[in-house]
C-alpha cells in the first residue's frame, strides 16, 4: 500500500539536542510531520522495534557505537524491506564511507545540508516504497531477464527491490564476476547489472568477458558502483560499460538509464 508524503515517520538519531532540533526542523519544514528522536545507538534500537519508522535518518558516531551497528541490528532483524536507512554526516574519507555505500542506505546527506538534498533523498526514500511499472518501447517489463553481480547480499537486495518497483520479474544474481560468468555460460540475459570492487574478479574484468564473449556482447551493462567518482573508473566504460552510476543510487535514476539503456537497441 503506498504511503503518502506527510504520513511517513521518521526516526532521527543524533547525539547533539541542538542538531536533533535544527535538523527536526528542517524535515517539518519539508512536510514531514511525524517525527521521534534518539541520542544513543540503544536508544535507537529501541525505538525502531517499538515505532517501526519508515526512516531512520543517524549521524555517524555516537558513544555507544555507530551507525554501521545500527544497520547491521536492521538487517539481523529483517527489517531492511520496510525500513529505510540515511546517514546525515561531514565524514568525507572515502574508506570511512565505503561500508555505508554497500550496505544499501538510500542517501548520504553532508552536515550541514540544503532543503533540496534533503527533498531528493525523501523522494528517493517513496520511490523505493511504491512501485510504479515500467513501460519500454522494446521490452514486455515483466519478461525482462536481468542479471545482478555484487559481492554485498544488501547491495543486491536493494537492487532487486528496484527493478520488481518497476515490474520486472525475472532475476539471477551472483556474488562476484566469475560467479557471473559461470551463469552466464547457461543463460541469456536482457541487461546485466554489476558493481566493480568484487572478489575474485571485478566488474570491469566481467565487462570485458562480456564484451568478447560472442553470446552475450551485445548485452548492455550497467555498473552500481560506491566509488564511482573515482579516477580509477574514469575511464571503465572503455571496458565495455554502457553507463555507470553511483551508490547510493536513487530509484529514479535506474528508470532513466534503464529506459535509455534497453529502447535506443
Amino acid at each position: 500500500m503506498a504511503i503518502a508524503f506527510d504520513e511517513l515517520r521518521i526516526l532521527l538519531i543524533e547525539p547533539s539536542d541542538v542538531q536533533r532540533k535544527v535538523i527536526t526542523q528542517h524535515l517539518n519544514q519539508a512536510g514531514i510531520q511525524h517525527t521521534r528522536g534518539a541520542s544513543t545507538i540503544a536508544e535507537a534500537k529501541e525505538e525502531i522495534l517499538r515505532w517501526q519508522p519508515d526512516i531512520v535518518t543517524s549521524a555517524m558516531y555516537f558513544e555507544d557505537g555507530t551507525a554501521h551497528e545500527l544497520i547491521q541490528f536492521i538487517n539481523r532483524n529483517d527489517l531492511h524491506d520496510t525500513l529505510h536507512f540515511m546517514l546525515v554526516s561531514s565524514e568525507h574519507r572515502a574508506d570511512q564511507l565505503e561500508q555505508f555505500k554497500q550496505a544499501g542506505i538510500i542517501a548520504i546527506l553532508p552536515k550541514p545540508f540544503t532543503p533540496e538534498q534533503l527533498q531528493r533523498a525523501i523522494t528517493a526514500t517513496m520511490d523505493l516504497m511504491e512501485p510504479e511499472p515500467l513501460t519500454l518501447e522494446l521490452y514486455d517489463i515483466e519478461d525482462l531477464r536481468v542479471l545482478i553481480v555484487d559481492d554485498s547480499l544488501t547491495s543486491r537486495h536493494v537492487l532487486r527491490r528496484v527493478f520488481e518497483n518497476l515490474g520486472v520479474e525475472i532475476f539471477v544474481e551472483a556474488e562476484n564476476g566469475q560467479q557471473a560468468i559461470d551463469i552466464l555460460e547457461e543463460h541469456q540475459f536482457d541487461l546485466i547489472v554489476t558493481d566493480f570492487n568484487m572478489p575474485e574478479m571485478n566488474g570491469r574484468e566481467l565487462t570485458q568477458y562480456i564484451r568478447n564473449s560472442s553470446s552475450h556482447a551485445h548485452t548492455p551493462v550497467l555498473m552500481v558502483t560506491a566509488r564511482a567518482n573515482e579516477p580509477q573508473l574514469a575511464n571503465v566504460k572503455q571496458s565495455g560499460v554502457d553507463a555507470l552510476t553511483d551508490k547510493p543510487f536513487e530509484p529514479a535514476t535506474i528508470r532513466g538509464l534503464i529506459s535509455r539503456l534497453l529502447d535506443q537497441q
